[in-house]
Formats: structure tokens, C-alpha cells, sequence
């Protein structure tokens, strides 16, 4: 694939999840959470978007919301459990995105706030429609999906180079 490719990056923030007495990391989702995770994987079906690829966080809340989600897509794409993903930065984030192969055009990233809603934030330039008032309205909350799209290489990803096509939250099922 050329410099020039467009590519298509879905950030998911896990759903809801529980707070029982255990570390951060190990925390399952809640009751909501199990309900909603289905209904995003059906946004993401929606998208019609065929993801080459997923990384997801290795804690256990988005582990249960990606296995929950991907049973509503028609394709499941290839999944990277990614620890670096868990409280990363958005500087982090991007240095992670600047991994990916040059062979994965659309990419789907399972992880937390502030992390996600920072990097879709800082990533979409542009944005289409209301999708960027939306997102800056209702925050990011648990479950939530931003797609943002850009032309390039992964190693190019940087701050303002996409734009925000969509976003979504369990809410506006």
C-alpha cells in the first residue's frame, strides 16, 4: 500500500465496567456494561468498516468488551493484545499507532479514558458534521466509539492529520 492510502482508525472506549475489590487492571465489567458491549459491536458492524485489525488494552474490562463486540461483526480481524495500551498517554498512544504496518488500513484500538478521548481529540484536525461538538459535548464515555479517517503512512499519524467521520455512544442506541 502507497503513503497516499486512506486509512480508517476506530477508538473504543470499554464499557461500563464494575468496581469490586480488586486492582484497577483485573476490574470485570458491570451488568451495563455486558449490555452494551453487544450493541457496540453492532455499531461497528454498522460501520461497514472491516478492520485488518484490532489492539486491545490487556485489562480485563476491555478483554470482556472486545469479546462481547466482536461477535456482532461479520469479520474478526486479527487481535493484538497490547499492555502498553493500559493508562497510556496520548503521546503514547501515537507512538504505538506509528507501529502499525503499513499493511493494516483500517485499525481498531480497545482501551481507556483519558487516553482514547484525548487521542481522538488530538488526532481529528477536521471533523464532519456535529461529530466533533458531540464528542467535546458528551465526553467520552464508557463505550463510546470515535472514527477518524487520514491519508499516509501508520509511522505519519501525528497530531491534527485526521478527520472525525464519526462518534457514538451506547446512548444513541
Amino acid at each position: 500500500m502507497s503513503a497516499d492510502t486512506p486509512r480508517r482508525i476506530a477508538l473504543l472506549r470499554h464499557a461500563k465496567a464494575d468496581w469490586p475489590d480488586v486492582s484497577d487492571h483485573d476490574r470485570p465489567l458491570a451488568e451495563r456494561g455486558r449490555k452494551d458491549a453487544p450493541a457496540v459491536g453492532l455499531k461497528l458492524a454498522e460501520t461497514g468498516i472491516v478492520f485488518d485489525l484490532a489492539l486491545c488494552s490487556t485489562a480485563a474490562r476491555t478483554r470482556e468488551t472486545w469479546k462481547l463486540a466482536v461477535q456482532e461483526m461479520p469479520h474478526r480481524p486479527k487481535t493484538h493484545y497490547e499492555e502498553r495500551l493500559y493508562d497510556a498517554s496520548p503521546g503514547e498512544l501515537i507512538a504505538l499507532l506509528n507501529e502499525t504496518s503499513d499493511e493494516v488500513s483500517d485499525l481498531l484500538v480497545i482501551g481507556h479514558n483519558p487516553g482514547m478521548h484525548a487521542l481522538a481529540d488530538v488526532l481529528s484536525g477536521r471533523a464532519e458534521g456535529d461529530t466533533l461538538e458531540r464528542m467535546t459535548r458528551t465526553g467520552f464515555p464508557t463505550g463510546a466509539l470515535a472514527v477518524i479517517s487520514f491519508t499516509g503512512s501508520w509511522k505519519s499519524v501525528e497530531p491534527g492529520v485526521g478527520t472525525l467521520l464519526d462518534f457514538w455512544t451506547p446512548k444513541d442506541h
